[in-house]
């Protein structure tokens, strides 16, 4: 396969040759890496919560302190979740895929640059 940034400079980069490049396909396994397991882990938790809330009503009712019950916990426990998430995605984001994709576009750059 031939270098994506390089070739006639009247038509400028191949961004195709570049999404099928190794380097792009390996920064995208490596996202959905962290992706569809966190997806996945999400809702199976949403639907063990609506499950529960819908078919376990004794137990999302029994009372934890005062008028606080599992089911609010588990409830703003979704809220939680997705924060914790969230910030898990950026911390990989951020070590991971940050690093990679820089590198791919310093070199688009520079390569648009020449042209």
């Amino acid at each position: 396969m031939t270098d994506p940034t390089t070739g006639d400079s009247s038509h400028g980069i191949d961004y195709i040759a570049v999404d099928e490049s190794e380097r792009f396909q390996g920064l995208r396994r490596l996202q959905r890496s962290f992706i569809f397991p966190m997806a996945a882990f999400f809702l199976l938790w949403y639907f063990v919560y609506v499950l529960l809330a819908a078919f376990a009503t004794d137990f999302m009712s029994q009372r934890v302190w005062g008028d606080i019950t599992v089911g609010l916990l588990m409830g703003l426990g979704q809220f939680v979740t997705t924060f914790v998430i969230t910030m898990a995605y950026v911390s990989f984001a951020n070590r991971r895929l940050d690093p990679i994709a820089t590198e791919i576009r310093d070199e688009l750059e520079k390569a648009e640059a020449r042209l």
